[in-house]
């Protein structure tokens, strides 16, 4: 955690309560800030979120409504009445919801309660995207081309695509977190983004307006955060990287940025603080750049709010920004001038996500039924709102937890968290995390050659368990091989204790590990503690005190602390390390020779299906029965987590029957239409 800034001791705390309208991970982050700080705290949940961990948290917990956030999270009324009822002198927006709302704030203001933010006049200059470019242009900021009026309809928004240039971004003047944004290539790309992120914008913010900028290719998203108090002083804290983006949200973030030298640095620090104090600026905030391959930034927009990567340039700063928030609210001044502030090392953050990255990224709601997260410490840092048995919601982000990791170097703090990953076990709900440890090993990430198109150039087709071979392959077999062997010797002595972790008994033992469907043949050897595993052509030295049921194989591996995933798959096993996963299957010599012989099983032949791939609400059915549909062509809208996703034809085909309904809630497979 970052260091907290110098006050007396035992000094009165800048507020007694305050109220953290906001929910999740946020919350209980802004919560143990406030606990440091002797701050009491005071929760709002939805009726969905009653048994969330920021309720737990919180000293006291409000009821403010049902679960869709357009009748809780969102009613300034019931966050105003909420701190009423409680006595809260302030109130922490977090991120979302209403911290971006210049109503809320003045909704506050006339209460007479503290926003820990910015003032109305800022949020409303740089939270209206349109506005802020102007504004931005005006302070002397660098700016993409663009159209900066809001557009009415398709064919207007064409009209200003082609005047442009292709490619263009469509985004929504009010958005924010990826969401109401599309690049389009062609006229038919932007008439389509266009309806698409309007439909999101208004979901999601209740605004539906919609601007269109020229696309910078082969972009990278860095943004600069900056900081400001009451009294005029305003400073930037360093950069933060975000280019590793799918579909305009971010996966990956780290501080510094690989790619900027200090002049570059300095330019945009100095240019973000112009544009604060050219609307008096106050509290936390980042001016986000887009900028080229030659080092030439633009100004993107400016999020008036504490942003979700915030813990990377704590972890390099060591300063405290939810802190440094509250007292600016509070009225101090900030408690170093731009000298004092220093970058130490390198941090990153992985979003950890309910989503399933080998079915398009789409959400996962359910149950956590387990959920151990890596141990904290001064290089692991860990922002969570769950825990094993709770809920994963269809009415929120499906965000499970930020982990965050420091060392001195890039390459240290990318193979810390490579191991954190494969320390961090997650199931009952589908999550990211092979994809996470897949974009931290491939060979451009490590080399900090990054774009906002990384994902999309380095995964096209999506990702699939081609994106996972394992780094080596004999270790995961060896490891299967230990389990299978201590595993075995457990159910025969029936006992659960150490002293049967297979090495009584037999002392070799000669088996086949089918991985991934490929044998190799190994000779395993209990040595005392230890193991010997002699595959073709090496032998692995290997020792564990691994017991049957435990979700990690923690090991010492030719001298290298491994730890690995490890689960049961029927009388196999699926094993998860550094980036890589595979499917091990330990049998004898003749059950090796006879698997070979076995046919394989065709899976069921689904293709003249359309069907649900989320959980989700069909917001729209394009064709009807008996249409003719091309390939690429769209077939239906559903909408899941606060995002509209469109799924297309993938052949051309006849539609022969309707299974599903606009405004019909689908299940994960089920049936929305039938192809002839």
């Amino acid at each position: 955690m970052a260091k907290a800034t110098a006050s007396p001791a035992g000094a009165k705390p800048p507020f007694e309560k305050i109220l953290i309208a906001n929910r999740g991970e946020i919350a209980c982050r802004v919560m143990r800030t406030c606990r440091r700080l002797g701050i009491k705290t005071v929760a709002v949940y939805s009726e969905a979120d009653a048994d969330a961990l920021h309720v737990r948290e919180a000293d006291e917990a409000v009821l403010i409504g049902p679960p869709p956030s357009a009748q809780s999270y969102l009613l300034a009324d019931r966050i105003v009445a909420a701190c009423k009822q409680t006595g809260a002198e302030a109130v922490h927006p977090g991120y979302g919801f209403l911290s971006e709302k210049q109503e809320f704030q003045a909704a506050l203001a006339k209460a007479g309660i503290v926003f820990i933010g910015p003032d109305a006049h800022a949020i409303h200059a740089m939270g209206d995207k349109i506005e802020s470019k102007k504004l931005a242009a005006a302070a002397g900021v660098s700016t993409v081309p663009g159209h900066l009026a809001a557009i009415p309809d398709a064919e207007h928004a064409v009209q200003i695509a082609q005047g442009i240039g292709y490619p263009v971004m469509i985004k929504a003047s009010a958005g924010g977190g990826g969401k109401g944004m599309r690049i389009a290539f062609n006229d038919a790309e932007c008439r389509e983004g266009f309806v698409s992120a309007s439909n999101e914008a208004r979901t999601s913010f209740a605004d539906d307006r919609v601007f269109i900028e020229k696309y910078v290719e082969e972009p990278r998203h860095i943004e600069i955060q900056v900081l400001g108090d009451a009294h005029g002083n305003v400073i930037y804290l360093g950069e933060r990287e975000c280019s590793i983006q799918r579909r305009h949200q971010k996966v990956l973030e780290e501080a510094p940025s690989p790619f900027l030298d200090a002049a570059t640095r300095k330019a945009m620090g100095e240019q973000a603080v112009a544009l604060a104090k050219a609307v008096n600026y106050k509290s936390a905030g980042t001016v986000e750049f887009i900028v080229d391959k030659h080092r030439k930034f633009f100004f993107l927009e400016m999020n008036t709010r504490l942003q979700v990567e915030h813990p990377v340039t704590e972890l390099v700063t060591k300063l405290d920004l939810v802190e440094l928030m509250i007292r600016v609210a509070a009225g101090e001044k900030l408690p170093l001038k731009q000298a004092d502030v220093k970058l130490d090392g390198w941090a990153l953050e992985a979003r950890v996500y309910a989503e399933d990255p080998f079915r398009n990224f789409l959400p996962s709601i359910g149950r956590l039924v387990h959920y151990r997260q890596p141990p904290a410490g001064p290089d692991v840092r860990v922002d969570t709102g769950v825990y094993e048995g709770g809920e994963i919601s269809m009415y929120y982000d499906p965000m499970i937890a930020k982990l965050c990791t420091h060392d001195s170097t890039r390459e240290g703090a990318i193979d810390r968290m490579l191991r954190a990953l494969d320390e961090f076990y997650v199931r009952g709900v589908s999550h990211n995390i092979a994809f996470l440890s897949a974009l931290l090993a491939h060979p451009r990430f490590r080399a900090g050659n990054l774009t906002t198109n990384f994902i999309a150039e380095e995964f096209k087709g999506g990702f699939s368990a081609a994106h996972l071979p394992p780094r080596d392959p004999a270790v995961l077999a060896a490891i299967a091989a230990v389990a299978e062997r201590i595993q075995s010797h457990r159910a025969a002595n029936g006992r659960p204790d150490a002293a049967a972790n297979g090495r009584a008994g037999s002392v070799e033992e000669k088996v086949v590990v089918v991985l991934n469907k490929t044998q190799m043949p190994l000779t395993v050897t209990a040595l005392g503690e230890s193991w010997s595993v002699a595959v073709p052509g090496r032998s692995i030295a290997l020792r564990t005190e691994w017991k049957p049921g435990q979700p990690l194989f923690s090991a010492d591996i030719d001298g290298r602390h491994v730890v690995a995933q490890l689960d049961r798959l029927g009388v196999g096993w699926r094993i998860s390390h550094g980036g890589g996963q595979a499917e091990a299957l330990v049998l004898n010599p003749r059950q090796a020779e006879l698997a070979a012989l076995m046919p394989v099983k065709a899976p069921p032949d689904t293709s003249r299906f359309l069907l649900s791939p989320m959980p989700g609400l069909l917001v729209a059915l394009e064709v009807h029965e008996g249409q003719e549909v091309k390939t690429g062509e769209a077939l239906a809208r559903i909408e899941a987590m606060k995002m509209e996703n469109v799924l297309r034809a993938t052949r051309d085909g006849t539609v022969a029957k309707i299974h599903a309904h606009a405004g019909e809630s689908l299940k994960v497979d089920q049936k929305i239409l039938e192809f002839s």
